[in-house]
């Protein structure tokens, strides 16, 4: 296993705020906004009917429909909510993913960067993790060509993401429509993290189960809803994985959170979407200032992204090594955020990722003390 870096910056600036420092937050992808206050008086209603035992193991039906019922909306998907298993945040569904489908000795194709805990949930079951390097001329995400060239004999699948972490970028629809053809000829399964779905900001958002029925769909309430802490996500899977899913579920986790749960579904309101969605338009507007605010510091960011809420930005100019960049701003500037290597080896060590969750004026905050600190050099 290898550690999640950003983890190591997070418990950092919080030992420094302890100490009395302020430091601006940009290491961790936490959206901060406050919890939308009918999901929080959905929770109060949920204690009181001492809604807080145990659940089904995929979650409660009316979840499950909720959710089967917002891609019908936000894509023209019909979705049976039998195929929708609620999860422990979006890290069980890919626990449960690795288990139900690596053997020991499989690979499994991932994009490098990428989300750095998918390698060890591959390793945790036994696999290979296999990369695929991506750079900003592919804007940062596998092709059919790439996934095709990078196949060994051993491969099973691949695990890919649409908005990406660390970079925002999306696959587009025609190239993600021959990411499925090329799987789907070599009968092997497709896993794609949408985790980032409803935080697309200038191109619309495809779902790939608008191609298909056979791929695994991990999302989470913990991005565009908000509710990190709360630990639930989802699993969309082809119907003939749901009795395995829930088999494993049942005896690896008993239930997703209970109270968890009966909060969420007051996420699907449309008053809450609308709060959502203003979220969102926020979320853009910091985007939109933090992009030419790094460029003008000297950070290469080839193109804006598309979506979630990372600049994934290069150092070439700045410094040698991100690690030490990193940890060197955290103390000089008050300034956390993520280095490279977090996310891949690939170009990584001249790479680091902001996330730009805070309030503007804390970002003009972190631009300025960033300022300051690469003049004093």
């Amino acid at each position: 296993m290898t550690p999640f870096r950003v983890v190591d910056f997070l418990e950092a600036a919080e030992r420094l705020q302890a100490q009395g420092r302020d430091i601006v937050r940009l290491e961790a992808g936490q959206p901060a906004f406050p919890t939308p206050a009918a999901l929080v008086e959905a929770t109060r209603t949920a204690l009181a009917e001492e809604r807080t035992r145990y659940t089904p193991a995929l979650g409660i039906a009316r979840l499950r429909e909720a959710i089967a019922a917002s891609y019908r909306r936000r894509h023209g998907i019909e979705l049976d909510p039998g195929r929708v298993a609620v999860t422990t945040g979006s890290s069980a569904a890919l626990a449960l993913l690795g288990d139900l489908l690596i053997d020991p000795g499989d690979g499994v194709l991932l994009s490098d960067p990428g989300y750095p805990c998918n390698a060890n949930f591959v390793r945790r079951a036994g696999g290979e993790p296999q990369w695929i390097p991506v750079g900003a001329e592919q804007r940062y995400q596998v092709t059919a060509a790439a996934l095709a060239a990078h196949w060994r004999p051993n491969t099973i699948g691949a695990w890919l993401a649409s908005p990406a972490n660390p970079t925002g970028e999306l696959i587009a629809a025609p190239a993600l429509r021959d990411l499925v053809e090329e799987i789907g000829r070599r009968g092997a399964s497709l896993v794609m993290d949408e985790i980032y779905h409803g935080l697309v900001y200038d191109e619309s958002e495809v779902s790939v189960l608008e191609m298909t029925a056979d791929a695994f769909v991990v999302n989470s309430f913990s991005k565009y809803f908000g509710m990190t802490g709360w630990r639930l996500g989802w699993l969309v899977m082809p119907e003939a994985a749901a009795r395995d899913i829930n088999v494993l579920a049942q005896n690896f986790y008993i239930s997703p959170p209970s109270i968890a749960q009966h909060a969420a579904l007051a996420a699907f309101r449309p008053e809450v979407i609308a709060e959502l969605e203003a979220r969102r338009a926020e979320l853009r507007r910091r985007r939109d200032f933090l992009v030419p605010a790094l460029r003008e510091l000297g950070f290469t960011i080839p193109h804006t992204p598309a979506g979630a809420f990372y600049v994934y930005a290069g150092i070439e100019r700045l410094a040698e090594d991100c690690e030490a960049f990193c940890w060197d701003m955290l103390e000089r500037a008050g300034v956390a955020f993520t280095p490279g290597t977090d996310f891949g080896a690939h170009l990584a060590r001249s790479k680091v990722r902001f996330s730009y969750t805070e309030p503007l004026d804390r970002l003009e905050l972190a631009v300025e003390r960033l300022r300051r600190a690469l003049a004093a050099g």
